[in-house]
């Protein structure tokens, strides 16, 4: 039995040793227990960080009020150019398209011969027929110088004069084939009917082309026009004689589509009736000589219609959130609260607030993409103390209602 006592001993100590142990381990999930309830009050603590923005007050700006229409660019008025004879084979032509021309410039030239043959049978033919009417002119004279005498019976002399009215006759018609054929001698050149640019160009060199066949377009005196499709309600406020500015297709330094050049033009006249299936009507604008502009371009075009006062903010302020235009607008406690607005005209980088803002207000402009209902701001160069405070209330609201939960711990 002694012999057991040191194994005894030293298996009782080392149970006492292990139930030391066991204790200590057991404490330990209560204290992390405890630390993790305590996480979230010191999380609910730290205060939210605030988004860095700038700010602007709305404008009240005069602004020009303008109509905006579309439309194409067209000849004032386009003549067609076509031969005037036919069977002729086209000999020579002496403009391209792009030209300027004058009044009555040779365009183009038929091969003449035929005609001219023509032409020469015309005039012999008038020469016999004012030969054959000076003879009978003359014997009818001589007859009715006789008729007093009884030489000649009335049936005679009236031959005689019958025959001078014959001949007569013939003569005229022979002036009048001579006529013709002169025209036609003139019409195998194709001469511009007025001042203008060519336009179009199908005559070919060698071809030979009917009567009426078009050979060249031409834009009359280089005029073009813009041919605006203007709202009908807009129509009371365009009078002839406004100015209106088009602006022009073009293209940035970098091939970008971009508007290119914008000229000026002058509303001429207004269509006389609108169209029933769009409700659109045409305005006619004359456009000045020697610009960009050219036949068939689509341009987009503003009507001047007097000034009027806008609220205008930043371009950048407004955000767009599930199809509808926002503004950030700054509140006391440096939170911010979106607005849903009604935006209008659009110039530079400002834009119309057609909705009422409260006086004074703040709208963020950098930064406003960013934001959500409700988000705390610190706004550039002001001193963050109103954003501080406000952070500040916010764990102290957290951790009311953390009491009740310790009184019931207890």
């Amino acid at each position: 039995m002694p012999k057991f006592f040191p194994l005894l001993i030293s298996t009782l100590t080392a149970a006492v040793l292990l139930a030391a142990c066991g204790g200590k381990d057991g404490d330990a999930p209560k204290g992390a227990a405890a630390d993790a309830a305590s996480a979230p009050a010191a999380a609910g603590s730290a205060p939210r960080a605030a988004l860095t923005v700038t700010v602007a007050t709305p404008q009240k700006v005069s602004w020009a009020r303008e109509i905006a229409a579309n439309g194409n660019i067209a000849a004032w008025q386009e003549a067609s150019i076509g031969a005037d004879v036919a069977g002729l084979r086209l000999q020579d032509l002496r403009v391209n398209v792009g030209d300027v021309v004058k009044k009555g410039q040779v365009l183009a030239t038929f091969d003449a011969a035929p005609v001219q043959q023509d032409q020469a049978q015309a005039r012999a033919s008038l020469a016999e027929a004012e030969a054959a009417y000076a003879d009978a002119r003359g014997n009818a004279e001589r007859a009715r110088a006789v008729q007093a005498s009884g030489a000649l019976s009335q049936q005679q002399i009236n031959q005689y004069a019958t025959s001078e009215k014959t001949a007569r006759a013939r003569v005229e018609a022979a002036k009048a084939v001579v006529a013709s054929q002169n025209l036609r001698v003139r019409n195998t050149q194709i001469v511009a009917p007025d001042a203008g640019v060519i336009s179009a160009r199908t005559a070919t060199v060698g071809q030979v082309v009917g009567a009426g066949t078009e050979l060249f377009r031409m834009v009359r005196q280089g005029r073009l026009e813009w041919r605006g499709e203007a709202r009908a309600e807009d129509l009371s406020a365009i009078r002839p004689g406004q100015r209106v500015r088009i602006e022009l297709p073009g293209h940035a330094a970098d091939g970008s589509a971009s508007s290119g050049t914008a000229i000026t033009g002058t509303v001429r006249q207004l269509a006389p009736t609108v169209d029933a299936r769009t409700r659109y009507a045409l305005v006619y604008v004359d456009l000045p000589p020697g610009t960009a502009a050219r036949a068939g371009m689509f341009a987009s075009g503003h009507f001047d219609i007097g000034a009027d006062s806008a609220l205008t903010v930043p371009q950048e302020s407004v955000v767009m959130r599930d199809g509808f235009a926002h503004l950030a607008v700054l509140q006391p406690d440096r939170r911010v609260r979106l607005e849903r607005v009604q935006t209008g005209r659009l110039n530079g980088n400002r834009v119309e607030i057609m909705t009422a803002l409260p006086a004074g207000a703040q709208v963020v402009v950098r930064g406003a993409g960013f934001l959500n209902d409700g988000d705390q701001v610190q706004v550039v160069g002001e001193p963050a103390t109103a954003a501080a405070s406000a952070a500040a209330s916010a764990p102290n609201q957290a951790a009311a209602p953390a009491q009740p939960a310790q009184a019931a711990s207890k």
